[in-house]
């Protein structure tokens, strides 16, 4: 018996030939996911059957076979003409009364009227290709009501089979036009366009980091993320703690969402506008906290079930203010890529940045700029050029193949040109705002996606190097390896690396780089004199209650990202150690800092956090941790007291952090000292009795020793780690610290750069060696030579 249709309660995943990939999804999430409280929309479905039916009863299919035989296969020139006419082949073609009759029945029944507002996308599928991906690659239309549109709608979703983009696709991809069928997929309309709507990956989508889930959105309708219109907001929701029942958001990035995309309905069919959003509504989250992570519940429920990687669509009904998932498919790019080899971009070259934004991949690319407003100048486009545009859509992608990388104005990490690059392993720098002002048409650059997060466009061709690293054959060492890392933006990248966490996490970067702002500043906002400084902190602070709020937030989430990154391995987090003269260049910070000769031994560290000067500034670092660690549930992070000078110091740290919801072994929270100064050395059985361990400051220890201040040019030449006075001091530590059960690790470059200093270290019984992203796997060689020969001298 001839099935044209499939209600989502009869539909699996097991009905992907029937029904395609997009509608057997939704009907499997349907069935067998609302026990887990995900919703998704009702609906129903075309079928295969029905499309080819259709193709039947108008004597189409043998027409459009000969059409495509006319396709120029080498240069595609009629790809636009060919395609056209397929299209309107099509929508001459008639539905037979049986198969309209159904489809209104079925909509009349889903929604118990004639008016219900629907959504009618299209679900591409081959018979013997039952996992073929057509993602993206044919139309939907949304807000469609009464019995005339939906028919239309219908029709038009089969043409789209057919679209210049949907053609090549196939070509690319080796498939029969012929053996291809539409399924169109009916369902009951979010109205996302008084609401929100967004995409989700259950990873990381740069580095493929597997235990993060990314969320973006905007308001109105989700096509302003996938044409990259504009820069969406972005969560990012840690999987283990979520689990844990946790506020698992570790990170979150306001976009400008300066337009959203609303309906400009007519007779019952769906045209959209973009229109000018609210200014208070630019300046909030699209979602609250809640939300954000019920929608992380439920994209890790779709990951479970379907046991892989996912890429999801989600929509917020701004009349019920209820969430739904929209669509849900396997993630491609980073699933696919089962490899332990990873290859290391590094610049080399400088010059002049021209733009930056959104990096996408961490691949270095050169080439010529070629600026183009629209798919139709495909002409100027030559093979290995370098794309820069607005934004682009699903009509770029057979352009997109041509190119050695991507550089848009708008777009966020979840926009159409970011996932493209993805796809196609190229990189891309996008949300640029005016990179198509900035850059000429035919002029030499460099792209650059290596740098973190944020890629940038230099001028003119650069050198750069590549090294291929493959870990599985990196041999971890018995004596631990640890990073020395300030910078957020690389820490899921770098925990592919062999490791065993952070030895050390400098907080300064994230502070001078995220918050921006001297901790006093907010604190005592009020007495602040300095204007410009006023002006700025009240811009930044403008979503805060209370300003300190901003610190504390900000400082967590750059913490929360290390910590996530590298969980459940420990993170030793150094509280800040910022010098005077260092801390008075941040925002509002020159008031509140005295003036000192010498900053190196003067005010810092240790001695700031119980002083009134700063007090109140160490307890919003406190309150920072605090969040980290019992909110986000990030327990891995230990953290760490610098140039602590005396015990009786050291004491006064330990209370004061326990005043401010830090106390020492409660909730597995260890508190270390860095060991940098003589005395602590010469005291470390005493130091031993107030801290959980020690980590070698080797820089701090060695001027120290020699009486060098390291921010002296003069006798620069003087400093030396290989010196026999601070090798003496860090072997004295090494034994004490074991002779009393303590841990004791070292961070500095000299392990890397001197293979008989980590024999030296080895020797000593040091527990672990922290390093710089850049030494890491020198290091690790190093110490795996002196394992091997357990040789070297303590003198």
């Amino acid at each position: 018996m001839e099935v044209l249709i499939k209600k989502f309660s009869e539909v699996s995943i097991t009905d992907v030939p029937k029904v395609g990939g997009k509608n057997a999804s939704l009907g499997e999430m349907y069935n067998q996911l609302a026990s887990k409280g995900v919703q998704v929309p009702d609906g129903f479905a075309t079928t295969a059957e029905a499309f080819w039916s259709f193709l039947k009863e108008n004597n189409l299919k043998q027409a459009l076979i000969d059409l495509l035989k006319k396709l120029d296969r080498k240069t595609y020139s009629n790809l636009s003409e060919i395609a056209l006419k397929a299209r309107e082949l099509i929508l001459e073609g008639e539905f037979s009364e049986k198969f309209s009759r159904e489809i209104i029945k079925t909509y009349r029944d889903l929604g118990k009227s004639d008016e219900l507002e629907v959504a009618v996308r299209s679900s591409a599928t081959a018979e013997d290709l039952p996992q073929a991906s057509f993602a993206g690659q044919h139309d939907t239309f949304l807000n469609i009501h009464g019995d005339e549109a939906l028919l239309k709608a219908v029709k038009k979703c089969f043409s789209s089979l057919y679209t210049d983009r949907a053609i090549k696709y196939r070509e690319d991809q080796g498939f029969k036009h012929e053996e291809v069928a539409l399924s169109v997929g009916v369902q009951k309309m979010v109205r996302s366009d008084k609401g929100c709507s967004g995409v989700g990956f259950t990873l990381e989508p740069e580095s493929g980091f597997k235990d993060i889930i990314h969320l973006s959105g905007v308001w109105g309708l989700g096509e302003n993320i996938v044409q990259g219109t504009i820069n969406p907001d972005e969560f990012y929701v840690f999987k283990p703690t979520l689990e844990q029942g946790k506020n698992a958001i570790v990170q979150k990035k306001l976009g400008h969402k300066e337009k959203m995309m609303v309906y400009a309905e007519s007779d019952g069919h769906s045209s959209t506008v973009n229109i000018d959003t609210d200014l208070k509504k630019q300046d909030i989250f699209v979602l609250s906290d809640v939300e954000v992570l019920k929608l992380a519940t439920w994209a890790l429920a779709i990951e479970k079930h379907y046991e892989k990687p996912m890429d999801i669509e989600w929509a917020k009904d701004g009349i019920s203010n209820e969430l739904f998932i929209t669509q849900a498919r396997p993630e491609t790019v980073h699933y696919s890529k089962k490899t332990s080899t990873h290859i290391e971009y590094n610049l080399t070259g400088k010059s002049e940045v021209l733009a930056s934004g959104n990096a996408i991949g961490t691949q270095i690319a050169t080439g010529t700029a070629r600026l183009l407003d629209s798919p139709r100048e495909a002409g100027k486009l030559k093979k290995g050029d370098i794309l820069i545009t607005d934004t682009t859509s699903p009509d770029w992608d057979p352009l997109l193949k041509r190119v050695a990388g991507v550089v848009t104005n708008r777009g966020g990490r979840t926009s159409h040109a970011a996932i493209v690059a993805r796809e196609l392993g190229v990189p891309a720098v996008v949300g640029c705002n005016f990179a198509t002002q900035n850059i000429d048409d035919g002029t030499e650059i460099t792209i650059s996606c290596s740098q973190g997060k944020t890629g940038y466009v230099y001028k003119g061709i650069l050198e750069y190097e590549e090294t291929a690293v493959d870990f599985s054959s990196v041999k971890q060492p018995e004596t631990e390896v640890k990073f020395i890392l300030s910078d957020p933006e690389n820490a899921y990248q770098l925990s592919f690396y062999p490791n065993n966490g952070i030895g050390l996490l400098r907080m300064e970067f994230i502070i001078t780089h995220i918050v921006k702002v001297h901790p006093m500043a907010l604190v005592r906002f009020d007495e602040l004199e300095d204007k410009r400084a006023r002006k700025i902190i009240t811009e930044l602070t403008e979503q805060y209650t209370k300003k300190e709020d901003y610190f504390i937030e900000q400082l967590a989430e750059g913490i929360a990202t290390m910590a996530a990154a590298f969980y459940p391995k420990e993170v030793i987090l150094r509280m800040s150690d910022f010098k005077t003269n260092e801390y008075a260049n941040l925002i509002g910070g020159s008031q509140f800092e005295p003036k000192e000769e010498n900053p190196m031994l003067g005010f810092r560290g240790a001695s700031r956090y119980y002083n009134d000067l700063y007090k109140a500034g160490f307890e919003l670092e406190c309150d920072a941790v605090k969040k980290v660690r019992e909110e986000m549930g990030l327990t891995n992070v230990k953290v760490m007291v610098p140039f602590c000078r005396t015990v009786e110091e050291g004491k006064k740290v330990v209370e004061i952090m326990a005043e401010n919801g830090l106390v020492q072994n409660e909730n597995g929270l260890e508190i270390y000292m860095m060991v940098e100064i003589p005395s602590n050395v010469i005291l470390l059985e005493e130091f031993a009795q107030v801290f959980n361990g020690f980590s070698i400051g080797s820089n701090d220890l060695t001027q120290l020793s020699l009486g060098i201040d390291r921010d002296s040019e003069l006798i620069a030449s003087l400093f030396d780690e290989n010196n026999k006075a601070p090798k003496s001091m860090i072997a004295q530590a090494i034994e004490k610290a074991n002779k009393v059960g303590k841990k004791i690790g070292l961070c500095g470059q000299a392990p890397s750069d001197f293979p008989h200093f980590a024999s030296f270290l080895v020797k000593a019984g040091i527990n672990s060696i922290s390093f710089n992203p850049d030494a890491l796997l020198q290091g690790i060689e190093n110490i795996n030579k002196a394992e091997a020969k357990n040789v070297g001298s303590v003198s």
